[in-house]
């Protein structure tokens, strides 16, 4: 299991090639206030000052620190490796036993642990400032050394409540985010560190870890200062976990004094005192308690978890291979034969829009319909709709029937009604069906405009890696679509003036609708002469009927008496339509003469019982044959558009595009890829490149069966 550690190490060091964070790997994060000992602790792991010193904020950046063991046969063998290599200039003269490198200055070795100390300060100062700001991005350091155990570590930023200096109003809010980014990785151990002169209840370090590690199964708290505690006092209660109960444990350990780094007292002869200390106050915990201890605890408890997380681990990073390779396989290879690639990317486009008009394409909308599907359903529910509220009779009045009427008839009166008046009136009925029909066509056109988004977003995102080539395909197809536009228009307009240049009353379900509407009539005129009174002849009713249904009237003056058609006529049978007389506005006087070409001025009377059957002839006419009309352009527009738009666009779609791109000239323009395309590339290719190495390092491990 010792080797499990390495592992991670080696894990750690595959990701940080790409600098990427996307798997969270085990390791031990360090939390605790300023001033409660952390930097001391961490440096008696590594057995060497290595971080910087001062007061306020001094860790400002993450500090991942992996600790690296290795004998002296490790040492000789890196130091031969390092000598055979061609830059091993950069390694000549380290004789020592230990040594540390930064990831940020790539091979450098630094023998001299004051020089690490010193980059730690100056790579801080290069991100942070020097105005005591912190930031989340961390400075990765490997200490190789056969002094310490292999552990990961991550030392952060000290728990501050109020900002010093020039610090941001919000530093304590910015620090606490920063821990809690850390903490929450549930494959981390939390190191609690908390001073023994203060309160263990109000420990700022072990509240923070509750927070994400509510049941305590993944932090182990250190109690530091413990030379330091008041006169008569010691932490018994503490480091047993009567006050405070932690499931990992409570570590007590001894820190050197300011006094001891300023005199340069060596992390080794520090351990020495601390182990006496321990043994004089501790005797009892002196064998579970110190640096030493601490140092094997970390180890043991990091093998162990790293044993549980390894396989959840491998599921990861298989899971992010396959989505990787699916990123780069969208990104495309760099282009080499840039006439073939246009015409496969041209061929592919066409395919796609035309498969989305067809609903065979591969990527198909879920959230709304697309393409095809809503062509279908603006022809059939859309338009269809549109045409069956359009009202046969709308926006004309009995007035209007009745003075068509009267027009057609011209001076003389008619005994029929005039077949003239209904086929002015169809006509103006039929012209409204137009608008419609044109919106139709404008509808289908937006729709066949927004699928070139859809394909370009969901079916051939290689387009996305060739803006020019993108804007180009679009223009071609929209300028396509543009000139079929008026096309579609003038034939649907057309369609509309067919119906209005020739008024089939021969049609068969015209003449169906006549001999119904005239069985009507004559059903009437029956039920009329059985209300007849017995003593009437049938024959005279009959004339009496057929007289005042042709408006002739009896009574003074007989038939040519026109003043008394005129009163008979405004005496208007019960329950008629009123219709406005034309008469005279001024009545005529005696001596003054009479323009008779003077407008007359409507005056409402009831319409007679042939005016009122007249309109109700025409308006039943009108319905029928506007019925019929209605049924053929609701089948022929959908028919036209689809002729000389969809299928014309889909039938010259690719060759249009081959036409219009497929240039020589173009070739260079149009495949230049966006600037970060193969940037993205690279990237998405590196990420990929780590993953796989990683799942062969697991796959290695599992061999061995050491989990």
């Amino acid at each position: 299991m010792e080797a499990l550690i390495p592992v991670i190490n080696k894990l750690q060091d595959v990701f940080n090639t790409v600098g990427a964070d996307i798997i969270q790997l085990p390791q031990i994060v360090v939390v605790g206030t300023q001033s409660s000992g952390k930097s001391s602790v961490l440096e008696s792991l590594v057995g060497r000052d290595i971080l910087p010193r001062g007061t306020g904020v001094v860790t400002r950046r993450p500090l991942i620190l992996q600790l690296v063991h290795i004998d002296a046969e490790d040492r000789r063998k890196t130091n031969e490796e390092n000598a055979s290599r061609k830059n091993g200039r950069l390694y000549k003269g380290i004789d020592g036993e230990e040594w540390g490198k930064f990831l940020h200055t790539k091979n450098k070795i630094y023998a001299d642990f004051e020089d690490i100390r010193k980059e730690i300060e100056a790579e801080t100062e290069r991100i942070t400032g020097n105005n005591k700001g912190i930031s989340d991005e961390p400075i990765h350091l490997k200490i190789f050394s056969p002094h310490v155990v292999n552990l990961t570590l991550v030392d952060l930023p000290g728990i501050t409540k109020v900002p010093v200096g020039d610090q941001p109003n919000d530093i304590e809010i910015q620090i606490r985010e920063l821990i809690l980014k850390y903490i929450a990785n549930p494959n981390s151990i939390i190191l609690a560190v908390t001073a023994a002169n203060t309160d263990m209840a109000t420990s700022e370090a072990l509240k923070v870890a509750r927070e994400v590690d509510p049941d305590g199964r993944r932090t182990l708290a250190v109690v530091t200062k413990l030379d330091l505690m008041d006169a008569g006092t010691d932490a018994m209660d503490v480091l047993m976990g009567r006050v405070i109960p932690v499931k990992l444990g409570i570590i007590g350990v001894v820190n050197r004094s300011q006094l001891d780094i300023n005199q340069k007292k060596l992390v080794a002869d520090s351990i020495r005192d601390e182990y006496a200390f321990l043994q004089k106050k501790y005797p009892s915990l002196a064998n579970r308690n110190g640096t030493k201890y601490l140092a094997r605890t970390l180890n043991r408890l990091l093998m162990h978890h790293i044993r549980d997380c390894l396989p959840e681990l491998k599921t990861r990073i298989n899971v992010l291979a396959a989505q990787y390779q699916s990123l780069l396989n969208g990104y495309g290879e760099p282009v080499e034969d840039k006439s073939a690639t246009l015409l496969q990317l041209i061929t592919k486009f066409a395919a796609e829009y035309c498969n989305t008009i067809e609903g065979t394409a591969k990527y198909i909308e879920t959230a709304e319909l697309c393409g095809g599907a809503r062509i279908c359903y603006i022809f059939h529910e859309t338009f269809g709709r549109t045409l069956e509220s359009v009202d046969p009779l709308g926006g004309l009045t009995t007035i209007d029937v009745l003075t068509a009427i009267r027009n057609a008839t011209g001076p003389r009166p008619a005994l029929f009604v005039p077949e003239v008046s209904f086929e002015l009136l169809v006509k103006r009925q039929i012209k409204r069906l137009e608008e419609p029909s044109l919106r139709c066509v404008e509808l289908v056109h937006e729709e066949m405009q927004r699928i070139i988004q859809h394909c370009s977003n969901y079916s051939t995102q290689e387009l996305l890696r060739f803006p020019k080539l993108h804007d180009a395909i679009v223009e071609v197809v929209t300028s396509l679509l543009r000139r079929r536009l008026p096309v579609t228009n003038d034939m649907v307009h057309n369609l509309v003036s067919i119906e209005l240049a020739y008024i089939n009353t021969k049609h068969p379900d015209f003449a169906d609708a006549i001999g119904l509407m005239n069985n009507n009539i004559d059903e009437q005129r029956r039920n009329r002469m059985k209300d007849l009174p017995p003593s009437v002849p049938r024959d005279k009713g009959a004339a009496s009927s057929l007289q005042s249904a042709s408006g002739v009237e009896q009574g003074d003056g007989g038939t040519g008496n026109w003043r008394g058609m005129f009163k008979k006529g405004e005496e208007g049978l019960p329950g008629d339509r009123t219709y406005p007389q034309l008469l005279p506005s001024v009545s005529p006087q005696r001596g003054h003469a009479v323009n008779l070409l003077d407008v007359p001025v409507p005056v409402s009377r009831k319409l007679s019982a042939r005016e009122q059957r007249d309109c109700e002839v025409i308006e039943r006419l009108i319905k029928s044959y506007f019925l019929i009309v209605r049924k053929n352009i609701q089948d022929s527009v959908p028919k036209a558009v689809m002729h000389f738009l969809v299928n014309h666009v889909k039938d010259c779609l690719q060759s249009e595009l081959v036409g219009q791109l497929y240039k020589t000239a173009l070739l260079n323009d149009l495949l230049i890829e966006s600037e970060d395309m193969a940037q993205r590339r690279n990237e998405a290719s590196d990420m990929l490149k780590a993953l796989q190495k990683a799942s062969q390092v697991i796959a290695e491990i599992r061999e061995t069966h050491m989990w």
